[in-house]
């Protein structure tokens, strides 16, 4: 006798974009499991083509609501790259002070609203707010220092309007970056706090054996610039990476997965940059990494949350670095010409690396644009995941097997839009 269950969630919030999890079990094993994207396709690479390369940031920025500074980022080194412009010096501090703002706005936004609630066995962050007011206080006064910075030097806090190739249309002034040092200091304390809240909750035992990937600066903890690598070897340029990964399309997915060609599937995000480079935190995030239970590296992805506590800390703090030091550039930019090209750039949003290319003409007019956003490349380890997770847990009632999965998902923060629903679910048991 074939008995057959079928669990369907229309929609669940917590999660930016629209999908569904289906999961087949058959005789107690599971047999399938599909993470399906179904939002149509949005088209940004296409209608990219044939704007001006100094455009791409206004345009990109649009991509997402959360993590709009990583598609800016993104857009302008690899248009300087395109043009044979390196920036250096306060502008490229600033770059790194606004990276620092999305980091802390967007891990916190997760952290309290839209992870923490699984731990605590509640729906969402208003039942949280119910019982502990003070801990929701606590994140969205941390949530706001990131805005600030967004909002400060990027013109607003959604889809920033001052970031331009080259550097920015204009710099605050120094009384406003000395205001921010305040907020900053406040935001420290609210920082560790968070770690050792997180740190408290109940993980499953659920190491994995990833190949992680990320970028690596050889003096800093990687935001905007460096090289490509991994944990089994995979060291190259920006401009090598269409040699080494390949987009492909599935059928349940209106997103690409993205794979390395020589290895298959992936991870990027907090998990890879953290174990890769625990050495370039700076000593007291170290520290209340260690104090958190953390060792050098973290492979269990449920402790992800942890992990995007540790860089909120060091995000921070890399902020009060950047504001204490900083000397004001002559000119808010680097004139760029355009030169027929192509130009390729990764930089690190908070779910992982994100990667562009473009290819303009004599003209600066964009002919060719790919963008390969950190979930497209999770996908498939996501899946993986889930088939591992699920596997000892097959005779939990629906429910609760719901949940669980429901939170490996979220484990991954995946932005698959704009928008602020995620999951209908469907279990079949054969």
């Amino acid at each position: 006798m074939t008995e057959r269950r079928q669990i369907k969630i229309d929609y669940m919030a917590r999660v930016e974009g629209e999908g569904a999890l289906d999961i087949v079990i058959d005789g107690g094993k599971v047999s399938d499991v599909k993470l399906k994207i179904f939002e149509p396709p949005r088209f940004f690479e296409a209608f990219l083509r044939g704007r001006s390369f100094r455009e791409a940031p206004d345009i990109t920025a649009r991509i997402c609501g959360i993590c709009p500074v990583a598609y800016q980022m993104s857009a302008v080194h690899a248009m300087e790259d395109a043009c044979g412009v390196t920036i250096d010096g306060p502008i490229r501090e600033l770059r790194r002070l606004l990276y620092c703002g999305e980091w802390i706005e967007s891990h916190v936004l997760h952290i309290y609203m839209l992870h923490a609630p699984d731990f605590l066995g509640k729906h969402n962050v208003v039942e949280v707010a119910n019982e502990h007011p003070e801990i929701v206080e606590r994140g969205l006064r941390l949530k706001k220092t990131g805005n600030a910075i967004v909002s400060l030097l990027g013109g607003r806090e959604i889809h920033p309007i001052n970031v331009r190739v080259g550097g920015f249309y204009k710099i605050p002034s120094s009384q406003d970056f000395a205001k921010l040092a305040e907020q900053l200091k406040v935001a420290r304390d609210d920082a560790v706090a968070t770690i050792r809240w997180v740190s408290g909750f109940d993980f499953p035992d659920f190491d994995q054996n990833y190949e992680l990937v990320s970028l690596s600066h050889p003096d800093e903890y990687p935001f905007n610039e460096g090289r490509i690598i991994s944990n089994r070897g995979l060291d190259i340029d920006a401009r090598e990476y269409h040699e080494h990964f390949e987009e492909h399309h599935v059928e349940h997915s209106t997103a690409l997965h993205c794979r390395l060609k020589a290895r298959g599937n992936y991870k990027v995000g907090p998990l890879a940059r953290y174990s890769l480079h625990f050495d370039k935190l700076p000593a007291p995030v170290q520290q209340a990494a260690k104090d958190a239970g953390l060792g050098a590296t973290c492979t269990n992805p449920f402790k992800s949350i942890i992990v995007r506590a540790v860089e909120t800390l060091y995000a921070v703090d890399e902020a009060l670095r950047i504001v204490d030091s900083l000397e004001r550039p002559e000119r808010p930019f680097v004139e760029v010409e355009p030169r027929s090209g192509t130009g390729l750039a990764a930089t690190e949003a908070p779910r992982g690396m994100l990667h562009h290319t473009y290819r303009i003409d004599a003209d600066g007019n964009i002919e060719f644009a790919q963008i390969i956003p950190p979930t497209s490349q999770n996908q498939a380890t996501i899946e993986n995941d889930l088939r591992t997770f699920i596997a000892p847990r097959v005779a939990l009632p629906d429910d609760k097997l719901q949940w669980q999965c429901e939170q490996a998902v979220r484990n991954y923060d995946p932005c698959i839009s704009c928008s602020t629903h995620f999951l209908k679910m469907t279990v079949e048991r054969r």
